[in-house]
């Protein structure tokens, strides 16, 4: 049953989540909530797994949560349930897209997706920043915890370095150096 139940929960999210993993993430979080399957905690954790290991962000979280709660029959079936929506879609699209490139309602289709994408995206960030940054709600911190600020000089880093154009993978290792000295340095809660 939970085999059945994972792969129609990601078949759902692959099929109406368009824009990528972060456009997914809202969806992941409420469907996965939703079950019961992971806290919020360990999803947002396994985000920044998932965004230092290679392969595709709704592949990982999809292969992740199955395992979490299926063994690999769940991974293989959370990830295909993920997988096959798109695999369907660009097979439809590229047999015939360019008998109906030049369509408005395709180029008017394409233009509403684009805010729509953002927007999700944009979702994901105030989701996820708020899980990491205000586990407890805003008003129960109060930029009072050494770790809040801890983090926010790490966030800011790295922000820094994102649009000074540093290599992703020197602002990933960056921000984990940091985090892992702060940790040590019992800086952090």
């Amino acid at each position: 049953m939970i085999l059945l139940e994972l792969f129609l929960t990601f078949l759902k999210i692959g099929a109406f989540t368009f824009g990528g993993g972060y456009a997914m993430l809202p969806l992941i979080q409420e469907e996965v909530a939703a079950h019961g399957w992971l806290d919020s905690a360990a999803l947002v954790n396994f985000v920044a797994v998932s965004e230092s290991t290679p392969g595709p962000f709704a592949i990982n979280i999809a292969t992740y949560v199955g395992t979490e709660t299926g063994g690999i029959p769940g991974a293989l079936c959370a990830t295909l349930g993920v997988v096959l929506p798109s695999f369907v879609i660009i097979l439809l699209v590229a047999k015939g897209y360019e008998k109906f490139r030049n369509s408005k309602i395709v180029r008017g289709c394409m233009t509403g997706l684009k805010p729509a994408v953002v927007g999700l995206i944009g979702a994901s960030v105030l989701s996820v920043g708020q899980t990491v940054f205000f586990p407890d709600g805003l008003l129960s911190v109060a930029f009072t915890g050494t770790a809040i600020w801890i983090s926010l000089a790490i966030f800011a880093v790295c922000a820094v370095f994102t649009f000074r154009k540093i290599h992703p993978i020197l602002v990933i290792c960056l921000s984990a150096a940091l985090g892992i000295a702060a940790g040590y340095a019992g800086l952090l809660g």
